[in-house]
């Protein structure tokens, strides 16, 4: 209960970290805001014309899978790789104001989770552009939402509080993030790389299993419970988890800072 009170009682504070994040982002930018809705659409053309123009794979809807994928991925890999970065980022601060330190990881995600809720407006457009219509399907589409958030919050608590102490986490962890890109499947269909025997070395990704759910409900298809509630059980072990090393490290940030 000391906790949420006291998250109540900065939250004024949360919100003006948010828009420092998002203004400190696109600081200097000429296109701004609009880069948001650029990448991922530019990075979707380049990835359509490699794996569908040149290599003969997807379909009419193939852009549309694409985006998902990578929409829900780039969330995840800039929101981890923000938050790990926040605590030493904001070292100057916490060593003159007090000020509960896991405000900085965790403003590091909203904003990014900002960022990602308005690159949705693409994945709207190119969906209707391509055929791919909202169905009552779509309602399903808040659920992986919340867990790719409560996901790369915890992921991302664990991660601030090693990368204090130990500053090669950072490196390591690109290299990680790298694995689970080519573990999410996308920008290729699972069916194409492996045998259905071994489909399940992409289920135990977590983020993997997000994605499907993200996907399913796009296309208008019934969610796979089994991999929303592995996404559920993965989201809620890892907040808890990276909320109690965050509270029993922070004391000794400032000696590492």
């Amino acid at each position: 209960m000391s906790v949420i009170k006291t998250f109540g009682k900065y939250r004024n504070l949360l919100i003006e970290l948010i828009k420092k994040d998002i203004k400190l982002k696109y600081r200097s930018s000429y296109l701004g805001v609009v880069w948001t809705l650029l990448e991922p659409l530019l990075t979707m053309l380049v990835l359509t014309l490699v794996f569908s123009a040149m290599l003969g794979k997807g379909t009419r809807d193939f852009p549309v899978y694409i985006l998902t994928g990578r929409l829900v991925y780039s969330f995840f890999s800039n929101g981890t790789k923000a938050a790990l970065r926040a605590v030493r980022a904001n070292a100057g601060m916490i060593r003159k104001v007090y000020v509960p330190k896991y405000m900085y990881p965790f403003a590091s995600v909203l904003s990014g989770y900002v960022i990602f809720l308005i690159s949705l407006i693409v994945l709207a457009i190119v969906a209707l552009v391509r055929g791919v219509y909202p169905t009552l399907q779509l309602l399903w589409i808040l659920i992986p939402l919340g867990q790719v958030l409560l996901m790369t919050t915890g992921v991302g608590m664990i991660l601030a509080t090693m990368a204090v102490f130990f500053r090669d986490v950072e490196y390591l962890w690109g290299v990680a993030l790298m694995l689970i890109m080519y573990a999410s499947a996308i920008f290729y269909q699972v069916k194409d790389v492996v045998s259905p025997t071994n489909a399940w070395i992409f289920k135990l990704n977590p983020l993997y299993a997000v994605i499907v759910n993200f996907r399913n409900a796009v296309f208008g298809q019934a969610p796979d419970f089994s991999a929303m509630w592995y996404a559920f059980g993965f989201g809620a072990v890892s907040m808890v988890l990276g909320v109690f090393v965050f509270y029993k490290k922070q004391d000794k940030f400032i000696l590492y800072l």
